[in-house]
């Protein structure tokens, strides 16, 4: 029987090297090149069971490859892998008709399983959109070369293709807008408008008139016809931000929008045709709203047909340095002096648990880069900002009146959720792993920011060893798994 053979194309003669020994204990023949052009001519004489290319090569882009590639023999899965891990990539690779996109670096048994994966499952025929245009990594909409952002970056780019409703769920801060503005922005309807309403801010008899619009006289002070965000929003994307937040009445209304493809203005009897794409956001546990009544579950299936978790910035540490970068970039084009952050006082930032996320980071980072005459922001500066920050979050938490809570009660009302949740989605086994990393993982890093990164010191007041610590920062960080690239 004939092994499969994979092409390999990437100038990097270690990973090369790395890929060849990898694919070939694995079972397959494999035939590596350092340029575009014996790729295509391997593909041009028919060799090959699937294809795996670098995006940057000496001689063409590995990107403009594939499209080619698809015109002559669209059964050829082609997996494309480059160190340039940004949305605009990934965006770029599903959208030319890659079977699979993996940013550097990457797992060598993540890259097997896409290999098995791509020799089970033929590629499929439809044509492929044009992809937008790529940009600069400081203009990106979306910062983060991180695994959890890396998937929400895949997941962008599969939904390019469709008008699915999303629904985006993360912590204040995080970046949901950025998200919908993402999956608009790199979409199908790119042509048409983007329009965000926030649910949160607007009175609560007002919003059905925002969303709607309202014929004149049709409540005290309509004196004109006003047009809602729905019929903005025609053939391009509705993102309804804090949907948790939208009063009961407003909710049967979207309700019928989504079931019948039309609405009528408030006060209106001529029906509107829907021609909006959705997309949904919220801080709130949905789930628990439905339960205590106040957010309608059949609602909450048509909103949730694909949804995304955006992580914290606590849970992705690794973007901090590449997401400070990107802020004092953005301010020097501003107009502000340039500025570098030293590398004890990035590991600070990095051990900082940033309750506010990313919009709390970029808050830090521009002030920083307004104030500090110097122009190197360092260790003792960082340490002060944070240090401020964590008083006032200290004064929240005071003033809920959380302080009286001792730990085992806070732990066993965060397990209570961990259990509602796991009974949600019916999965067995991971309740003690979960339980332990969720709370190893800030313990660790309010350690190192005690310590001002500091592992020898942080180390000594848990009580661990040096070397489990750094395993642990490992486990938690970047992970332990053998990487490519």
């Amino acid at each position: 029987m004939t092994l499969p053979t994979v092409l390999v194309a990437d100038d990097d003669r270690s990973i090369r090297t790395v890929l060849t020994q990898a694919l070939g204990r694995a079972g397959y023949q494999v035939r590596a090149t350092a340029s575009a052009a014996t790729l295509w001519r391997w593909v041009e004489d028919g060799e090959g069971d699937v294809a795996i290319t670098d995006v940057i090569m000496p001689d063409e882009n590995g990107l403009d490859l594939i499209p080619r590639i698809r015109r002559i023999r669209p059964e050829l899965p082609v997996i494309v892998m480059s160190a340039q891990s940004t949305l605009t990539t990934a965006v770029q690779a599903t959208q030319r008709g890659a079977f699979e996109y993996l940013p550097k670096p990457f797992d060598l048994g993540d890259l097997l399983a896409v290999v098995d994966r791509a020799l089970k499952q033929p590629m499929a025929l439809a044509a492929q959109a044009e992809a937008p245009k790529a940009s600069a990594d400081d203009q990106m909409p979306l910062i983060g070369r991180s695994p959890a952002m890396q998937e929400i970056y895949r997941i962008i780019a599969r939904l390019t293709t469709t008008d699915l409703t999303v629904m985006i769920n993360g912590e204040s801060g995080a970046g949901k807008e950025l998200v919908a503005r993402a999956l608009h922005d790199y979409g199908r309807r790119r042509q048409g408008p983007f329009v965000a309403i926030n649910m949160a801010a607007i009175p609560r008899e007002l919003i059905e008139s925002e969303l709607f619009g309202h014929e004149r006289g049709a409540f005290t002070g309509a004196t004109n016809r006003h047009i809602g965000r729905f019929e903005q929003a025609a053939s391009g994307t509705l993102f309804l931000d804090e949907i948790g937040d939208m009063p009961p009445e407003a909710q049967t209304r979207l309700l019928r929008v989504l079931q019948e493809g039309e609405f009528t203005t408030v006060g209106g009897r001529q029906p509107i045709r829907a021609n909006a794409r959705i997309v949904a956001a919220t801080h709130r546990d949905l789930r628990s709203l439905i339960r205590s009544g106040q957010f309608r579950e059949d609602l909450f299936y048509r909103l949730n047909v694909v949804p995304i978790r955006l992580p914290p910035l606590r849970e992705r540490p690794d973007d901090i340095p590449v997401l400070a970068q990107h802020f004092l970039n953005k301010a020097q084009a501003e107009g502000l002096p340039a500025k570098s952050i030293d590398p004890a006082a990035m590991a600070l930032l990095s051990a900082y648990r940033w309750p506010g996320n990313v919009r709390e980071l970029e808050n830090v980072i521009r002030r920083l880069a307004a104030l500090v005459p110097q122009p190197v922001i360092t260790e003792e500066i960082i340490a002060q900002e944070l240090a401020d920050y964590t008083q006032v979050e200290d004064t929240r938490t005071t003033t809920s009146g959380e302080e009286s809570d001792d730990m085992a009660s806070v732990v066993e009302r965060h397990i209570a959720r961990l259990l509602a949740s796991l009974r949600e989605s019916g999965e067995d086994g991971v309740l003690y792993e979960r339980a332990l990393a969720e709370l190893e993982r800030p313990l660790i890093r309010m350690t190192l920011a005690e310590t001002r990164g500091n592992q020898i010191r942080a180390a000594a007041l848990l009580g661990l060893n040096r070397n489990t610590l750094r395993k642990k920062i490992r486990e938690h960080g970047i992970g332990v798994q053998r990487r490519v690239g």
